[in-house]
Formats: C-alpha cells, sequence, structure tokens
C-alpha cells in the first residue's frame, strides 16, 4: 500500500469533505482516505498495483472538487488585490440591488428610471442583468453543488444551489409573465433574493478563509524560520547556496548573527545559540565540537563549522511541521460524530423543503410563497457552522500546543487529554534533568578510583542512558581516555556488559547480581548510598563486586510545582522507575508523590500501566520516549519529554519539546477548553438549526413572525462568524 497526501480545492463546509471522503472510500482500490477541510487535503492511501495519483486525481474531479497536486506546504488564502477589488465591486452591486428592489419598500427616494411602476420594464431589466453577474460570481457554488448531488453526496452548496436556481427560475418566469401583460407580477420577482444568498455566502467564506489563515500562523512561523540560504566550505574555500544545494556531509559555516541552515554536528568552533523555538530554553546554548546544532537556531556569538546530517524533510523543523499536519489530518471522534450529522442533515433538510413546498401548495397557499418557504428552509439549514464547530477548534488548539512546545501526533489527543485522572511519571529524566554525577564511589578492588571509572566510563560510552552519561561526562571533564572496550552487550533492564583488557565488566543495578548468581557483600552501603538519594551502579569482575558507585540526579525546578497544580486538578500523581526504592522515596517525598512503584524492568513498567487502566483509570504516561516506549505505548496517552532532535524516532503521542513539565498542565488545561469550547460550537450549530428551521417552515406566521431567503442567508453567516468568534477565543489560553 502506497500513503499520498493531495491538496484539495473546492470544499466549503465539512459536508464537501465528508461526501468527498466517503466517495473515495467508496472506490477500488483505495483502502483508506481522510479529508481535511481546514488544511484542505486528503491523505489516501492505496494499492500502487490498481491505482496511481491520476487516477485518484480522476476520482477527486468527478466529485466535483479539484486535486492540486502533492501537499507539499500549508498555504493561507491571501487575497490578491484582485479578488479584494471584486468583493468590493460586489458589495457595492448588493447594496445597489437592494435598494432597486427593496427601497420604494421603505420610501426611500427611488431611482426616476428604475420604478418599478412607471418603469416596470427597465426596473425588471435591471435585476435580471445584476443578478446574472451575481451568478457568475458564485458559479463555484452552483457547480459543486451540482456535482455532489449527482453523486448523491449533497452538501451545503447543493442547498444553496437549490435554493438560488429555484428562486432565480421563479423570478424568471414571473417577468416572463409581465412582459406578456400580467403587470401586477412585477412584485412577485425574486431575483434579488438569488443575489444576496449568493453575495452572503461569499461573504462568510470571506470571512472563513481569513479566520482558516490565522489558525496555521504558528506551524507558518516555523517553516519560515530556517533561512533561505548558508554558505558550504568546499576546499577551503567559502561558497554561498541555497538550502536545496546543500547535501549530507556537506561542512557548513555559520557566524554571528546567522542562522543554522540544516540539522547537524559541530566540527571547530564555539558559539552561543537560542533554540527556544525547539527546545523553550530562553538561555543561550553553548556549542562546541561534538555539539547537536537545529536548524533555525541563531547564532549569538562566535564562529562554528558544521557537518551536515539532516537536510530538507529530515530536519527537526520539517519533522515538527510534518507531525502538526499529520495531527490535523487525523479526526477526533467527535469530529466523527460532527461528520456524521452533517453526512445526514443536508438530504433530511432537502426532503423536509420538499414537503413543506407540498404541504403549503395543498393547504391552499399561493405557489409564490410555497417556492418562497422551500428556499428559505434550503438557505437557512445550511451546515456551514456546524461543519466548522470541530475542526476549527482543534486546528487552532493544536497550534496553540505548537507554540508551546507540545506536539501532538493524534487530534483525539486534544479531546482526550483532559480527561486524564492518572499521571505516572519515569524518574530519571523526566521528574530529574537526568544530568547525573559520580557522587561517591565504594571501591572494593585493588585499582585506583580513576582506573575504575575510565573502566566504567569506556563500557558505558556505547549506551545512550542518563546514567552512562555521568561516566562520560566525568572522562571528558578529566580529560582520561576510553579504553577499547569488546563484546559490547545490553541486558535489557538490568545493565550493561564489556570485555576490557581481556576481562569481563558486568555493570548495573542489584538486579543484574541475581541475573548472574553473583552474592552481594555490600547491601548496607547500598543502603546507605540510597539514603543520599543516590541511583546505584553496582561493577563487577571475575564473579566479584569491585565497587558500588553512586551517581546523582537534579530534580527539575518545575517538578514540585507541576505535582502540586496536578493534584489540585484531583489527578493521581505516580513514580514508576527502575532505580532502587530508597532513591526513589527520597524523590518523591520532596515531591509530594505519594504512590511509588520502584525497581521494574521495561516490561513491568508496561505491566503497571495495563493494571491502572484494567482499574479504569485513564493514564498519562510520560517518560524518556526511548527506555519507556513499552510504557508509553500501552498508556492511554504517552508523553515524552524530549529535547526536540529525535521527534522521528519518538514512539509517544505527545512530545514536549521545551522539556518542561509544565507543558503537561498546559496540555490538560488546552484539551479541556478545546472540548468545551467545541461542545459549545456543536450546541450552537445545532440550536441554530433546530430553531430556525421552523421558523423558516412558518410555524410562527400565526405570530406575524416570518423570514424570507435574504434574512436566511444573513442569519446563516452570522452563525458560521458566531461559531468563528468563539473559536478564536481558544488563542486566549495562558501559555
Amino acid at each position: 500500500m502506497k500513503k499520498i497526501v493531495l491538496s484539495i480545492d473546492g470544499m466549503t463546509c465539512s459536508a464537501c469533505s465528508n461526501g468527498l471522503e466517503k466517495y473515495l472510500n467508496k472506490q477500488e482500490g483505495i483502502s483508506n482516505a481522510s479529508v481535511n477541510l481546514i488544511m484542505a487535503n486528503a491523505i489516501i492511501e492505496y494499492d500502487e498495483t490498481k491505482l496511481n495519483v491520476q487516477k485518484i486525481e480522476e476520482f477527486v474531479k468527478k466529485a466535483g472538487f479539484k486535486s492540486l497536486g502533492e501537499f507539499k506546504e500549508i498555504k493561507t488564502n491571501k487575497k490578491s488585490k484582485k479578488e479584494k477589488i471584486k468583493f468590493i465591486i460586489f458589495t457595492f452591486l448588493a447594496l445597489l440591488l437592494m435598494y432597486i428592489s427593496m427601497g420604494h419598500m421603505i420610501n426611500l427616494p427611488a431611482i426616476p428610471f428604475l420604478d418599478p411602476h412607471d418603469f416596470t420594464y427597465n426596473y425588471m431589466i435591471s435585476l435580471f442583468v445584476l443578478t446574472i453577474s451575481f451568478i457568475v460570481y458564485g458559479f463555484d457554488i452552483l457547480k459543486n453543488g451540482y456535482k455532489n448531488l449527482i453523486h448523491k453526496t449533497p452538501n451545503m452548496d447543493t442547498l444553496v444551489g437549490i435554493g438560488v436556481v429555484t428562486s432565480f427560475l421563479y423570478s424568471l418566469y414571473n417577468m416572463y409573465l409581465v412582459f406578456n401583460g400580467n403587470t401586477h407580477l412585477v412584485m412577485n420577482l425574486y431575483f434579488e433574493s438569488s443575489s444576496i444568498i449568493i453575495y452572503f455566502i461569499k461573504f462568510g467564506r470571506y470571512i472563513d478563509g481569513l479566520s482558516k489563515d490565522k489558525t496555521k500562523e504558528a506551524i507558518q512561523k516555523l517553516v519560515k524560520i530556517t533561512p533561505n540560504t548558508a554558505v558550504i566550505k568546499i576546499d577551503g574555500k567559502l561558497k554561498k547556496v541555497t538550502l536545496d544545494e546543500i547535501h549530507k556531509g556537506d561542512i557548513v559555516v555559520c557566524k554571528a548573527g546567522e542562522k543554522i541552515a540544516v540539522d547537524g554536528e559541530v566540527l571547530e568552533g564555539k558559539a552561543h545559540l537560542d533554540e527556544s523555538f525547539i527546545t523553550g530554553e530562553s538561555k543561550p546554548q553553548t556549542k562546541e565540537k561534538g555539539s547537536k546544532v537545529i536548524a533555525g537556531s541563531l547564532n549569538y556569538d562566535g564562529y562554528i563549522e558544521y557537518k551536515a546530517e539532516k537536510i530538507g524533510k529530515e530536519s527537526t523543523v520539517s519533522e515538527i511541521v510534518k507531525l502538526v499536519i499529520n495531527a490535523s489530518n487525523t479526526k477526533a471522534p467527535i469530529a466523527k460524530v460532527a461528520d456524521t450529522v452533517s453526512g445526514y442533515f443536508v438530504p433530511i433538510v432537502i426532503g423536509l423543503a420538499i414537503l413543506t413546498f407540498i404541504a403549503y401548495l395543498i393547504v391552499g397557499q399561493s405557489f409564490e410563497v410555497a417556492i418562497t418557504t422551500f428556499v428559505t428552509i434550503l438557505v437557512i439549514a445550511c451546515p456551514c457552522s456546524l461543519g466548522l464547530a470541530t475542526p476549527l477548534a482543534i486546528i487552532v488548539s493544536e497550534g496553540l500546543c505548537a507554540s508551546n512546545g507540545i506536539l501532538i501526533k493524534k487530534s483525539e489527543i486534544l479531546e482526550n487529554a483532559g480527561k486524564t485522572n492518572v499521571v505516572v511519571f519515569d524518574k530519571t529524566g523526566t521528574l530529574t534533568y537526568g544530568k547525573l554525577k559520580i557522587s561517591e564511589v565504594k571501591n572494593y578492588s585493588d585499582i585506583t578510583d580513576e582506573k575504575l571509572l575510565q573502566i566504567v566510563g569506556s563500557i558505558e560510552s556505547k549506551t545512550v542512558h542518563p546514567i552512562g552519561k555521568a561516566f562520560i561526562d566525568y572522562l571528558e571533564d578529566n580529560k582520561i581516555l576510553k579504553l577499547e572496550v569488546k563484546e559490547f552487550g545490553n541486558v535489557s533492564g538490568y545493565g550493561i556488559i564489556g570485555r576490557v583488557d581481556n576481562k569481563r565488566v558486568i555493570i548495573g543495578n542489584s538486579k543484574i547480581l541475581e541475573s548472574y548468581n553473583i552474592e552481594n557483600l555490600h547491601k548496607q552501603d547500598e543502603k546507605n548510598l540510597a539514603s543520599k538519594g543516590n541511583s546505584i551502579v553496582y561493577v563487577v569482575q571475575d564473579e566479584k563486586i569491585m565497587a558500588l558507585i553512586g551517581v546523582n540526579d537534579i530534580v527539575r525546578d518545575e517538578a514540585k510545582e507541576v505535582i502540586n497544580n496536578l493534584h489540585n486538578m484531583k489527578i493521581e500523581t505516580v513514580m514508576l522507575t527502575g532505580d532502587n526504592d530508597e532513591t526513589a522515596q527520597k524523590i518523591a517525598n520532596e515531591l509530594g508523590i505519594k504512590k511509588v512503584i520502584s525497581n521494574v524492568l521495561p516490561r513491568e513498567k508496561s505491566n503497571t500501566i495495563r493494571q491502572f487502566k484494567e482499574e479504569n483509570k485513564f493514564v498519562m504516561m510520560c517518560g524518556d520516549g526511548i527506555n519507556d516506549s513499552p510504557a508509553l505505548a500501552n498508556s492511554d496517552i504517552g508523553v515524552s519529554v524530549n529535547s526536540g532532535t529525535d521527534i522521528a524516532m519518538d514512539s509517544s503521542d505527545v512530545i514536549l519539546t521545551k522539556n518542561d513539565l509544565g507543558c503537561i498542565v498546559r496540555l490538560i488545561n488546552i484539551s479541556k477548553k478545546t472540548l468545551k469550547n467545541i461542545k459549545q460550537n456543536l450546541f450552537w450549530a445545532f440550536f441554530y438549526n433546530c430553531l430556525m428551521i421552523p421558523v423558516a417552515c412558518g410555524i410562527l406566521k400565526p405570530f406575524g413572525i416570518s423570514i424570507n431567503p435574504m434574512i436566511a442567508s444573513l442569519a446563516m453567516v452570522l452563525s458560521s462568524i458566531t461559531v468563528i468568534i468563539n473559536t478564536l477565543r481558544l488563542k486566549k489560553i495562558d501559555k
């Protein structure tokens, strides 16, 4: 199976996207299609032995839409000067049309040669010509409505199209009768209704387009953050190139005041870089030989040369953009409900309009009244606000999360995070910074501490575990050379093993002793080290314990406040760690975590998460994204605290690129407010339709209350604007 993302033109409401999605999923060779209204694209999985891109684009065309090719970037619907002028012109024409057709009803001065009584033919022809111009202006609406009706996926355009065409043809018929002598029918022309309906639809879409563009600003800022050009070094000479000309392995030069062009590793020089747009760390980061750099980082000072490692779509920024776009193309459960309702809503409204039309004729109402009511029902029931209710709120919130350093892989996370009642934390690298330092060495061997740490550091240099980093830092800080390590191996959950100077050395926690049947004669020393908050590392050689090494970590500055905030939200917190119980308890007591589960292997962590879920708890697991991957995968929501450089490899549902636990509280708050906002939007959308459709049917006519197609189209636009304004309130959520 192959996957492609196509840009789609012509979608105007959720009925459009829902209809296209259903149509594509019916086609042979397409296994799954997901259409996104706000991003105007479609993710399609298909069998390349049966279909190609050209055939898929033909399906899109047959469904009444247009494929703009493969989706490559986020585009905003920037209105050109020509489009703005066109909109202004039609605004003037709409006012002129209303003045000609209705000015005399409210005693406004009539235009002398267009008076309906004295210049009847001039009056009719002027309305007809103006209406034709509006039909040309809104031809795309009529065309899409017709195509969707033919494909049995009627949408908002179908409702509008039927209403406009019906009103126009009825007016045209009456115009014909007037020309044949029935001048009293001049007041039965509804050309202005057809025109004003189109105008208000266009006006609503203009506003809608502007609001959709605003939801993409956070993503666009990321897209534009990398420079357009860079300087590479070839045979000692500097050459200015575009980003597309940079290849992996090229040496790129970055001077003070310039931005890093691509992800890479520093080969020479030293500088301080601003990486806050990715990591959220406001303090400039020191970069020197061996340091990793991220595209878009600003060089405050100094000069560095770095090797290009991740270019184009592989860069960290591109990965973030891809994650946000992919998330927007997944549908939250509540969005699927709204789509389903919209799919049934349109044909039901058409049926209701037809029945009302027939009923009016049966009870003796005039054809004019019946047809006007028919058109009014179709227009006022357009499910535009219903279609905007969920996707717009999701996109706004995803942009808000992205700007807060919270990357979400699926839209359903925004709906579900607010349900969390248990947050499970890993310890090392999550509740603590993971920047461990060697605090104490209990050496039982006949070699020096320096030699002992050289052996341990050499073996630990083969791993990426935070504890191993403490030994690597020790060697680098003391300029101690690494020894050659042979037969290196990983003992999952226990430790590591390697051969140095032809002697096998085992390094790990206390459980590794049980694994190799080694007697532990130093339990008291372990207890003493653990009581000081140390993580314990055993070093074994020749089946004997060489040393006990205490490694200390620093608790995150924000950790205690985050735990308190979660408790205030009535959310239980749990520490789940492979470290010993005393060390875990000490940190838990410091932070206020009451439940601690220690000395667990990765698979045991996963089982613990499963047990919580069996107790009907909604579990959020927060870990390092790699070592805790089984537990993250089994939790309801997996959150990883990540520096932002390994995003493509991360297996969690949410990535905190700011490396800040406070983002967990923000995520839960954003989730709760997003779901509340969506429910408000859906309520007002449904309430609007439930209230206005009966009014359009004429239920309040006995009380002198009725509406016509023009008022209906204005009410529909105001309904959509209400949803847009309510949704944009999400941007005010405290960051």
